[in-house]
């Protein structure tokens, strides 16, 4: 299927375009087309995670690597749910903090619901998910 490039007009009020215009120069967007184009794309990747499609993810979580048999839970809920993970990186950032890069593919329901049970396993400091979608839909 070929993309054609499609143009059209939209009428904004000058205060509107005017506060856009000093953002898309802010965000270094070469033009209002690019900005536009990078907006419609990211409703329509929220479109895709609402509406539960394939999506995949990043989950970060910093723990303390001496809490009690930790990283062992962690790493059985993994095993678990080796369907939605792709792949986990392990950093040690320091004596006591670890950092654990964990990227998820599969149902944007299922994968939330496994980045919470992660994050809720007792011990972990903090965390969080970040969800985008396969590209399949976008141009």
């Amino acid at each position: 299927m070929q993309n054609h490039l499609v143009r059209f007009g939209v009428s904004l009020q000058k205060s509107l375009i005017d506060r856009f215009d000093q953002l898309i120069r802010q965000k270094g967007y070469a033009n209002r087309s690019e900005a536009i184009r990078d907006m419609i794309r990211e409703r329509l990747i929220a479109e895709e995670i609402e509406s539960d499609h394939q999506v995949v993810g990043i989950l970060h979580l910093l723990y303390d690597h001496h809490k009690r048999e930790l990283s062992e839970r962690l790493t059985e809920i993994q095993h678990q749910a080796h369907d939605s993970v792709i792949s986990s990186t392990h950093i040690h950032l320091d004596h006591d903090n670890c950092l654990e890069a964990i990227i998820l593919k599969g149902r944007a329901k299922k994968i939330q619901e496994l980045a919470n049970k992660i994050l809720a396993t007792k011990g972990v400091k903090n965390g969080k998910l970040y969800v985008t979608s396969t590209g399949q839909d976008l141009a």
